[in-house]
């Protein structure tokens, strides 16, 4: 049984306080795949401290030699792209198809992006009468990322503090350790200076407090939970060190009246369900138009009983398991909620899909009638469950998407360009869809309200690890 240690000053190291290690569980088989050793405050305090003693020199090397070093990760990722395939499926039961094309390739993409950003970005110019204007590292940098898309958290965040210069602390998440296991011995087979690189496996209430507290700390770029974010925030205040947050979303998706219905309709379903519905910006809450109601309920209902489940070990376009017996029993519950509130069971519901009696498989559901008080409506599922409400007007759909806490995405549906355009100016959200378009790397992600704060991905993602400087006097007459 693999026993999976900390990353600490260039060495594989276990905890400094032997405890009880974390079993990793394969959601598919619901059997120990390997454990971890987990980690305290004083794993995070030897780990901050070799960042610390790392940061002068490495911020002061020519960004050629920190991108240099990041093509080295990026080659050595695409050497063993396969083994990182099947870690992801391992540790969190992404279908192998979806791990390959999707979650496994954020790696690659992020990295591409912020090469690319950094290579275009202005470091350093001058500014008014005087003054020189220089982006800096801004230090020392904690990285605490989730388990639903693990790569994607990890190459979003790694790769721009350390291109900009930083140092750093992963801390992924006990749930998907594989997968930062090897992205860490890319970072080691590399060659990246003694400390510039640590990570220290544990939960968020002992090793990422321990950073989100830590004075050494600069900032904390955090990816998960809406509640989880409040305490970081709550945590890293006292020193007054940068927090960048992704959060909870609900996202909603209006489908007008003018749509391609068949068209919309069956992509917004499945991008609902794809990951089993562990993505933050899942298309979650379907706001219909009341003319065409039942016909979008009716392609809906078509669509969802055409997915199915299967073995994530397997190629094809089936749903996985959810990642853990925490997370179906959570999930349950709120599908539960939404049949006691009075929501209309169009398919799937409680239990588990026939023939996969092992394994945290959800039934892929769809709630129709549903109102924007339910709980089902107000609340993150995290799992294949979309909800289907009914609206009368423009007005009235605005005002029905924008009555969430969240602000992370949202998507319209219309063949009027123009109304999609006016419709999206007025949604709070940090990412909008018009008709299925995607979003590229190089594009800013992260959202309004209680969804964070700050941005990812491409030049937004770069310079959130960066600090400006205005050397005054600089262009003396």
């Amino acid at each position: 049984m693999n026993r999976l240690q900390h990353y600490i000053a260039g060495r594989w190291v276990p905890s400094a306080v032997e405890s009880a290690p974390f079993a990793v569980i394969n959601p598919a088989t619901e059997q120990q795949v390997a454990e971890i050793s987990m980690g305290s405050a004083t794993d995070v305090d030897r780990a901050v401290k070799a960042a610390r003693a790392a940061f002068p020199a490495y911020s002061a090397t020519p960004l050629a030699e920190r991108i240099a070093l990041m093509k080295r990760v990026q080659t050595i990722f695409e050497r063993r792209y396969e083994e990182m395939v099947q870690a992801i499926t391992v540790e969190m039961g992404a279908p192998h198809d979806l791990s390959s094309r999707s979650q496994a390739a954020c790696g690659p993409g992020h990295i591409n992006a912020t090469i690319e950003a950094a290579q275009a970005l202005d470091w350093e110019g001058r500014s008014g009468k005087s003054a020189n204007l220089v982006r800096e590292a801004v230090g020392v940098c904690a990285l605490i990322t989730p388990w639903n898309w693990p790569i994607n958290q990890l190459a979003a965040k790694i790769a721009p503090a350390l291109v900009a210069g930083c140092t750093v602390i992963l801390k992924p998440s006990e749930q998907s350790p594989l997968s930062a296991q090897l992205f860490a011995e890319f970072i080691a087979e590399a060659g990246y200076p003694t400390g510039v690189f640590n990570m220290v496996h544990g939960t968020g209430p002992i090793v990422g407090n321990a950073l989100s507290v830590h004075p050494d700390v600069d900032m904390v770029s955090f990816t998960g939970s809406t509640r989880a974010g409040i305490s970081v925030a709550k945590s890293a205040a006292d020193t007054v060190k940068r927090v960048a947050q992704e959060l909870g979303g609900k996202s909603a998706n209006i489908v007008f009246a003018d749509a391609d219905l068949e068209a919309a309709v069956k992509r917004s379903v499945l991008h609902c369900f794809n990951n089993s519905g562990q993505s933050c910006n899942a298309p979650t809450r379907m706001l219909v138009e009341e003319s065409v109601y039942d016909k979008v309920v009716e392609i809906a209902e078509r669509v969802a009983s055409g997915v199915k489940v299967g073995d994530p070990a397997q190629a094809g376009n089936h749903l996985g398991p959810v990642v853990s017996k925490l997370q179906f029993d959570k999930i349950q519950k709120l599908i539960e909620a939404g049949v006691a509130e009075g929501a209309r069971v169009v398919v799937g519901g409680p239990g588990k899909p026939a023939g996969h009696e092992n394994g945290y498989f959800v039934r892929p559901t769809i709630f129709a009638d549903v109102n924007n008080q339910m709980t089902v409506a107000r609340e993150e599922i995290f799992g294949p469950v979309l909800c289907i409400l009914k609206f009368r007007t423009l007005e009235e759909a605005i005002e029905i998407a924008n009555d969430t806490p969240y602000g992370l995405a949202a998507y319209v549906q219309t063949s009027d360009q123009t109304k999609a355009r006016a419709v999206a100016r007025r949604l709070r959200a940090g990412s909008v869809h018009l008709n299925g378009a995607g979003q590229d790397y190089e594009t800013p992600f992260g959202g309004f309200k209680q969804s964070g704060n700050g941005r990812e991905w491409g030049k937004h993602g770069l310079t959130e690890f960066t600090e400006l400087k205005a050397i005054n006097g600089f262009y003396a007459a």
